[in-house]
């Protein structure tokens, strides 16, 4: 594979940090949006599909130094070998990087070309049915997934992984350690990619990094382009280098992007037409916001509920290296309940993540996710969740390996604990 943006097999690869001078991410997305991710161009476009090649080549070469061992890199490579023998394309000739054409999402774009409502979901999808039901998603801290079907899992998914990948928009996080060698990881680096849509917008691809959140997109627009709908696809900065805004009224979406400390964190109101609008979903493969993290790659914290003053982190016994400042448990639960009072999943995870971490800015982290659910879930009642944060084997929602076993961790503070359970009891 090219190890593109989005597909599930990325995952697999070793996907260089945020801190990594190799740039092979940049030449992907670059690629990626010069061509809207099509492998097989049509015959009229073969020569723009061989200049965005051509081009995605030399940006290869321009990061070759720095990317030597990645494999993600070296998969690049090989890729655009072939696709340049497939197409017949030169290795000399033009490097411009035209947008290749592409053809609109599936729908009754012939029906409604003329009209000035397409560009406005509720208007337009919505004119003789009932309100659209929006879902949720959203990813924090150490990572954390609420997934659209209101499932809240612990997810260790090092790497880039797609988690949200249909007709529309495809969207994807790096995850990368919190500490060098640790198991704890947090997002990094955030990709998405709004696809071509009828009269309303052109592609837009937006990245956001560590210390890097821009409040535009990739080509500097705040907007979707020049077509007669472009402002329905809007970029709003609401605190400089922290919180944008991303509204794509088009598909009735909203995305709310933040950086927490060093990472960020990335929350959507979908509307369930859209978040269900794929060509095959059987064959989709991943997609973390639908089908939540596969089983052997989800974390179990619900050890940390242990109650009473004897209950803390056994000094040894953590999936990653202790940070350099690490929290009693007594401290993180005082931390944590000064921002999160109510004693939900949210509070849970920044417990956890302070734990595991030693970094106080994954409290603001778990906070901010659960203002952005006041704000953006449909379902007031549904806010606050208390239920497991992994899923049993017979209820995985996603095809994945069999589940790993559980972490070292765990065990060991059950283990560290248990004298003082015995005693209490």
């Amino acid at each position: 594979g090219l190890g593109w943006p989005h597909p599930p097999d990325c995952a697999c690869l070793p996907i260089p940090t945020a801190t990594s001078p190799c740039k092979i991410l940049k030449c992907n997305s670059e690629f990626w949006s010069a061509t809207a991710g099509s492998h097989a161009p049509a015959p009229d476009d073969a020569p723009e599909f061989c200049a965005a090649l051509r081009t995605y080549a030399l940006c290869t070469r321009r990061t070759a130094r720095t990317c030597r061992g990645d494999l993600a890199y070296h998969s690049a490579v090989h890729g655009i070998e072939d696709l340049m023998s497939q197409h017949n394309c030169s290795k000399d000739g033009p490097t411009s990087q035209p947008h290749v054409r592409t053809l609109p999402p599936p729908g009754d774009s012939q029906e409604r070309s003329d009209s000035p409502e397409i560009c406005h979901y509720e208007k337009s999808f919505h004119k003789h049915a009932a309100a659209p039901n929006y879902t949720h998603c959203g990813l924090f801290g150490d990572p954390h997934l609420r997934t659209f079907t209101d499932r809240f899992q612990t997810c260790k998914v090092q790497g880039a992984w797609p988690l949200i990948d249909n007709n529309y928009l495809n969207v994807q996080v790096t995850n990368t350690p919190v500490l060098p060698g640790s198991a704890a990881t947090a997002t990094s680096k955030l990709t998405i990619i709004f696809k071509n849509f009828q009269e309303c917008v052109d592609q837009k691809v937006y990245q956001a990094e560590m210390d890097e959140l821009p409040a535009a997109f990739a080509d500097g627009s705040k907007n979707g382009g020049d077509k007669h709908g472009a402002n329905s696809l809007k970029i709003t900065e609401k605190v400089s280098g922290q919180h944008v805004e991303i509204q794509a009224k088009y598909i009735g979406t909203t995305i709310v992007v933040r950086q927490v400390g060093r990472y960020l964190t990335f929350a959507v109101r979908m509307p369930e037409e859209v978040v269900n609008a794929v060509e095959d979903r059987d064959s989709q493969g991943l997609y973390l916001c639908l089908r939540g993290c596969p089983l052997n790659q989800q974390i179990d914290f619900q050890a940390f509920r242990a109650e009473g003053p004897g209950a803390r982190r056994p000094p040894a016994a953590s999936p990653a290296p202790a940070a350099p400042d690490t929290f009693p448990y007594e401290t993180a639960v005082a931390k944590c309940k000064e921002k999160l009072p109510v004693e939900d999943l949210y509070y849970q995870a920044c417990v956890f993540d302070l734990l595991t971490t030693g970094d106080v800015n994954f409290t603001l982290a778990a906070y901010y996710a659960l203002e952005d659910v006041k704000m953006l879930h449909s379902n007031k009642d549904k806010l606050h969740l208390y239920e497991r944060t992994r899923e049993p084997p017979g209820r995985a929602a996603s095809a994945g390996p069999p589940s790993a076993p559980q972490p070292l961790f765990s065990s060991l503070l059950l283990l560290t604990l248990l004298p003082a359970l015995l005693e209490a009891a």
